[in-house]
């Protein structure tokens, strides 16, 4: 099982947070206009300026890193002078934060230097994937923290079964689907009288949900349907009708 799903998700929420008052973050990781979270063996299809992989470093030298998948395949990623390399900032503990004033709840990312990536390192990489060579040319880097990575996995393993996130394609009463996930999937979730939603933070109903909105559900699985508990509007693409919200997926906490 890769991370592929969860990188998209986790990195431009960590990006766009964490940069968001130093400069701007690349459109790729803010919107996803194609709705597709998990394109084999890449991340962030669709995404603007393109694709992304991560993995475990194998391989660092002067202009490129060499990186092993957990799908078992390997990539190499290339990076420039313009190429923005970064620590993951870290969740700081309650006993941590315990008498900050900022009253934060995660440090801002580390800016790195090439070779501070080291081989053994999980990173993510973001550009344009060329797919034929196995190759990316990286915007974008972030070396991820090991227990991060590990959540990331099991958040990929209950993708379908926990939670759901894609764009909105069909309203058919109380059931939505959604194109996303693995291969860019269709999924169905079902809304009952139990079922909250919200557009960012303020509480809405399924009736304001629309066709081309970018959406998360948590729930679970009954009877072979998923039946979501709660259901937050993240946005609406590039390009689509009606006003754009470009608040980054957050994979569930």
């Amino acid at each position: 099982m890769s991370i592929r799903l969860l990188a998209v998700l986790f990195l431009g929420a960590a990006l766009s947070a964490s940069f968001a008052q130093e400069a701007a973050v690349p459109p790729d990781a803010q919107s996803n206009p194609s709705g597709n979270f998990a394109p084999r063996g890449t991340w962030g299809n669709g995404m603007g300026m393109g694709r992304g992989v991560m993995g475990t470093v194998t391989e660092v030298t002067a202009d490129h890193y060499t990186i092993r998948t957990d799908a078992d395949e390997t990539y190499t990623v290339h990076y420039s002078v313009n190429t923005r390399i970064m620590k993951q900032g870290m969740r700081r503990s309650r006993g941590e934060r315990a008498g900050k004033e900022d009253g934060g709840q995660r440090t801002p990312p580390q800016m790195l230097k090439p070779d501070e990536i080291k081989v053994g390192d999980i990173i993510g990489a973001n550009g344009e994937v060329d797919a034929a060579h196995n190759s990316i040319g990286a915007v974008f880097i972030v070396q991820i923290d090991p227990e991060r990575a590990k959540q990331m996995r099991e958040m990929e393993a209950n993708f379908g079964k926990t939670w759901l996130a894609g764009r909105v394609t069909a309203i058919q009463g109380v059931s939505v689907t959604l194109q996303g996930g693995s291969g860019n999937a269709t999924h169905v979730f079902r809304a009952d009288e139990n079922t909250e939603f919200r557009r960012r933070r303020e509480p809405i109903t399924l009736v304001d949900i629309q066709v081309g909105d970018m959406v998360r559900a948590e729930g679970a699985l009954k009877d072979g349907h998923f039946v979501a508990t709660g259901v937050t509007v993240m946005g609406r693409p590039r390009g689509a009708e009606g006003p754009s919200q470009q608040d980054p997926p957050m994979p569930p906490q």
